[in-house]
């Protein structure tokens, strides 16, 4: 590798061994290390710890982890306003892209009162509910929006990824939720909301599926690549 300064990314989310993206995670990063050339230093922050934005200062990027419900939900939310207010390159994956847009409705949209229907059932605006059909351990086919970062990562605009995951963007909210700021980029097979981007951002994407398992196949994922480079980009 090029003589340079480790990357640092922080990883948003309560550790544990027994979650498989929390396994993938590493390997994703590593492969994405030795394909691209930049050395990264990464840190597991748990959603706990968080509880003032200046820990996330020394890092060059955020990544918010699958293993919803945080244990501090508020920790998780306080890491994503960071990475978007700051412009630090973001990626959030599953439980990662649910938190992404409940943060994006409150502070963004002004929705006080969103919540997620995993912890908050009984919201009367409930941002996150159960889907009709839990992802548990299931691989789907989702169609890419051509002008997207994610499109730019795959290089294709159809590709087949997994999820583990029950909840996903309420139906009845989404058409406001969206925007010209954030976006929809990816849609599964039955035209579901799957993935997220925020226009004016040098990288902020969120999936609901979880791109890091092709990792524990020997893959380097598309998309945890392209967050690599724009780290370094914005490290720079």
């Amino acid at each position: 590798m090029e003589n340079q300064r480790s990357l640092h990314i922080a990883l948003v989310g309560d550790y544990d061994p027994q979650i498989t993206a929390h396994r993938a995670i590493p390997i994703a990063l590593e492969l994405a290390s030795k394909q691209t050339g930049h050395h990264i230093g990464f840190q597991w922050l748990g959603t706990d710890l968080i509880t003032d934005s200046a820990v996330l200062n020394g890092f060059d990027g955020v990544w918010c982890v699958p293993g919803s419900p945080y244990r501090n939900e508020n920790g998780a939310l306080q890491a994503i306003r960071f990475a978007r207010e700051q412009r630090r390159p973001f990626l959030g994956t599953c439980g990662g892209f649910q938190h992404t847009v409940l943060e994006y409705a409150r502070n963004v949209k002004g929705w006080a009162d969103a919540a997620h229907g995993e912890t908050a059932p009984e919201a009367e605006r409930a941002l996150l509910t159960p889907l009709s059909c839990a992802l548990i351990e299931t691989i789907d086919c989702l169609e890419l929006d051509a002008d997207s970062l994610i499109a730019k990562a795959y290089g294709r605009l159809k590709v087949f990824e997994g999820y583990r995951c029950s909840f996903g963007v309420n139906p009845q909210f989404e058409r406001d939720l969206l925007s010209d700021r954030l976006h929809a980029v990816a849609r599964d097979s039955a035209g579901d909301l799957r993935a997220v981007e925020l226009a004016d951002h040098p990288f902020f994407v969120a999936t609901l599926f979880q791109p890091e398992r092709a990792a524990l196949e020997g893959r380097v994922p598309p998309l945890v690549s392209a967050f690599v480079e724009a780290c370094r980009r914005t490290a720079s």
